[in-house]
């Protein structure tokens, strides 16, 4: 039977996977070499913020194979791909798993870098919604998770050498092209996400951004009068 070639990921899955990518690898080396670039990291992580509130939209309201109701696993599902039986495009039911995951960790490391401290001179724009000590307990969770955050990433790219070195299923050219050659004719193009879903998504992903930079907080308040001059005695 001849192979079809079907549209699976839509352009904004493909720009939001690729910008998080450069994001985050450029969040870590900024937060390790610490000092000035530290105003830099937490920018970074505004911008990831921004990007997963789009993603958790998207997944509701985007194209077919980008709606967590389409590849969010259930038992039977994790069963059947384990005995070989799974048959489909997107997110296996494994890699579903992991991108679920990530994002989650990815959704903590945001939120917490918003009210983080380093002792020194950096505050998240979030830092007056927590105390002191909780604001360094997950200041240090922050840290720690950076290396959770590369376990995971390394885990998901040696899943893709493996698909394309033992299954030879590239899962790369998908996210570059948006489109797959399958066999099965059963298998149907990416439906949805159309251009009113995309508008809400990045309307969200915005509040997110500003509501991450502190634009709910309500304002400072005025600095106190000037003291009163004295009058000299003559």
């Amino acid at each position: 039977m001849k192979n079809v070639v079907i549209a699976v990921w839509d352009l904004p899955v493909r720009i939001f996977h690729w910008t998080l990518l450069l994001l985050v690898v450029a969040a870590f080396c900024t937060g390790m070499a610490g000092g000035s670039l530290i105003v830099w990291h937490g920018w970074l992580g505004i911008a990831i913020a921004g990007l997963l509130a789009f993603r958790l939209v998207w997944g509701v309201v985007g194209s077919t194979y980008a709606r967590f109701a389409t590849f969010v696993p259930g038992p039977g599902r994790i069963a059947a791909y384990l005995r070989g039986q799974w048959r489909g495009v997107g997110h296996n039911p494994i890699g579903a798993l992991s991108v679920l995951g990530l994002l989650g960790i990815l959704v903590f490391q945001a939120g917490s870098g918003l009210v983080s401290n380093d002792d020194i001179a950096f505050e998240g724009p979030l830092y007056t919604l927590v105390s002191k000590d909780t604001s360094d307990w997950l200041s240090s969770l922050h840290r720690q998770n950076f290396w959770v955050i590369i376990a995971l990433v390394s885990l998901h790219v040696l899943a893709i050498l493996f698909y394309a070195h033992v299954k030879k299923d590239n899962l790369v050219k998908p996210m570059i092209t948006g489109v797959k050659e399958v066999s099965d004719p059963a298998l149907k193009p990416a439906q949805g996400g159309g251009a009113a879903a995309f508008v809400l998504a990045a309307a969200v992903a915005g509040f997110a951004v500003w509501a991450a930079m502190g634009g709910m907080l309500p304002p400072p308040p005025p600095p106190p009068p000037p003291p009163p001059q004295a009058v000299p005695a003559w």
